[in-house]
């Protein structure tokens, strides 16, 4: 039995048919929710996103001309959605980070250039890090909700170990920086 199209599933939908509308979703839920993620929302954010999106479908399915492209009308809404959802966050910026900045002279190209040779010496004592470290220093920055289970199943560390190997691969970081010659505190 062939699966119904998303022009026909749409349709029905709107007729007011749930098993449709279930069936549509099922079918394009994991889109909506890999444009989310791919934003790098938050578990909580991304499923916020998703329920607008769907919401969004709910009310305007109506005005949609071409059914058949249903998958990159969702993918535009749920990437707006986030777009919206990021811009209403405050700058999060931590007070480390202010401290420093403050103790800087932090005005004029100088300082740009400074800020700018700073970070590619990171990258770069990044870079020469174990793809273990790599990868589970970069989760941890970049998807800070993962619990250290996740991060264990991602990165092959044992679960009890996390702990230890973020310290052992911020020590390891720390001496290739010293290496590469950034002076001690200066990452903020």
């Amino acid at each position: 039995m062939n699966a119904p199209s998303t022009p026909d599933l749409l349709r029905a939908a709107l007729d007011g048919d749930q098993a449709a509308w279930r069936e549509l979703v099922g079918r394009y839920a994991p889109l909506v929710w890999q444009v989310a993620r791919a934003h790098r929302l938050n578990v909580a954010d991304a499923a916020d996103v998703s329920q607008r999106t769907w919401i969004t479908l709910a009310e305007k399915a109506v005005t949609i001309r071409t059914p058949e492209r249903l998958a990159a009308w969702l993918a535009t809404t749920a990437r707006r959605e986030c777009l919206r959802v990021i811009n209403a966050r405050p700058r999060e910026v931590s007070t480390d980070r202010i401290d420093w900045m403050l103790t800087q002279d932090d005005h004029g190209p100088e300082a740009s250039v400074l800020r700018s040779d700073r970070d590619d010496l990171l990258w770069r004592a990044f870079e020469q890090l174990s793809q273990r470290c790599r990868r589970l220093l970069g989760l941890m920055a970049f998807a800070p909700e993962l619990s250290y289970a996740q991060l264990a199943t991602a990165t092959g560390v044992a679960n009890a170990s996390v702990s230890t190997t973020r310290s052992r691969c911020l020590d390891v970081m720390r001496r290739k920086l010293a290496i590469l010659g950034m002076p001690e505190g200066a990452t903020g």
